[in-house]
């Protein structure tokens, strides 16, 4: 009897060991799931670092726009000038310039931080990884963790459809100049110079829209001597993917017009410019930090938006736009906001004596000729953002 007893102890105590061992292998898995959660931060214990690959103190261009839009976020949530750090001209070609950049953000209590160039995508995937407890929030690019790291950009394609109208109105060589950061290699661009071309044809489909690309963000020089490169090419027209106001001052320099990007570039060439595509990034960055404030930051996720939301537009057309131009513009907008139309979407739109939209099923085709998406395909939306996209489409040559 005492054998027996011995033998049934010696059972309860291996069940009561595999017990505890899943115990701990549960809390082990509790724990894990806690370390995906991102804690709210109350609005007063909020410390922002920005990263910025310009300076906004320039005036136009891309890091001007971001930083008008941490500064409408300020306004909107209510937050102090000691509650945001600025790490301005930090190159995103420098590896070692962005992880010294974020890591003094840090050292100083940031506990977000909203890294804007594609170039620091990677750096900060790194430090997301070396820092749970902070916050990361990288603009253009693709990576993201489910965590504390999101990618954030914006359907700026339907911005680029809109300019390229006015664009394709004003052209009289049939020649457009396109000043881009990179081509194909990249969907953001990739996407953005297709939808100007596309806009760019719903009104002449005669005209080309003829491609330089600098292999930056940001060169200053480059972005003059490219659009002057393209204006002796016989471009009537330079419409621009980089950073600064440089191809819309060429254009007025030669006595050509253009459209320009980020902000409005109106007062920097007034004689030439026409419109510009837009950010408006206040609209991300007061919804990303209330978020924060909320408890709510994994639910939002990644982010990208378009025209119908605000985060993305054309400036208001100067008086160098033809008659007829704004009409057009609407009519395209209204589709956008009701969700009726993309760009993308397999269906080509042109426009009748009254700026009455005309809709006609025309499979996407690219360069080559190649049909890319059939006549009345799905929409490939954010896609073509985040790396779908990676020809150009008819109406598009390198130059």
């Amino acid at each position: 009897m005492k054998k027996v007893l011995s033998i049934l102890l010696a059972l309860v105590m291996v069940v009561l060991c595999f017990a505890a061992c899943g115990n701990t292998q549960d809390a082990d898995q509790g724990d894990k799931t806690q370390t995906a959660t991102i804690a709210a931060i109350p609005k007063d214990q909020l410390k922002i670092g920005v990263i910025h690959i310009g300076d906004p103190a320039d005036g136009s261009g891309y890091s001007y726009t971001h930083d008008l839009g941490i500064q409408g976020m300020q306004k909107n949530l209510g937050l102090s000038d000691d509650q945001i750090v600025r790490q301005l001209n930090i190159s995103d070609k420098d590896t070692t310039a962005i992880r010294n950049a974020i890591e003094d953000c840090i050292a100083q209590g940031c506990n977000v931080i909203f890294g804007t160039s594609y170039g620091y995508m990677d750096t900060m995937e790194a430090l997301a990884n070396e820092h749970p407890d902070v916050i990361f929030s990288h603009g253009t690019g693709y990576k993201s963790n489910g965590s504390n790291l999101n990618n954030y950009f914006g359907r700026i394609y339907q911005a680029r459809y809109l300019a390229g109208i006015a664009a394709g109105l004003k052209t009289k060589t049939n020649k457009i100049g396109y000043v881009s950061a990179y081509g194909t290699e990249l969907a953001e661009t990739c996407s953005g110079i297709n939808a100007f071309a596309l806009g760019v044809q719903s009104v002449n489909p005669d005209a080309v829209v003829y491609v330089k690309e600098l292999q930056s963000w940001f060169d200053p020089a480059n972005e003059t001597a490219y659009a002057e490169a393209l204006i002796n090419m016989g471009c009537d027209v330079i419409s621009q993917h980089c950073d600064t106001a440089n191809p819309q001052i060429a254009a007025e320099k030669a006595g050509v017009f253009g459209c320009g990007y980020n902000s409005d570039m109106t007062k920097d060439a007034p004689k030439a410019h026409l419109t510009a595509t837009i950010w408006n990034w206040d609209v991300y960055y007061t919804a990303a930090v209330q978020a924060i404030i909320d408890g709510k930051w994994v639910e939002f996720g990644n982010y990208y938006k378009g025209v119908k939301e605000g985060l993305c537009d054309i400036s208001p057309l100067s008086a160098n736009c033809v008659p007829g131009t704004q009409e057009k513009i609407d009519a395209v907008k209204a589709l956008y906001n009701d969700g009726s139309w993309d760009v993308f979407t397999g269906v080509k739109l042109s426009f009748d004596e009254n700026n009455n939209v005309i809709k006609t099923d025309a499979a996407l085709k690219d360069n080559t000729g190649k049909e890319i998406v059939p006549a009345g395909g799905p929409s490939v939306e954010d896609s073509v953002i985040t790396g779908s996209m990676n020809y150009f489409v008819e109406g598009v040559e390198e130059a």
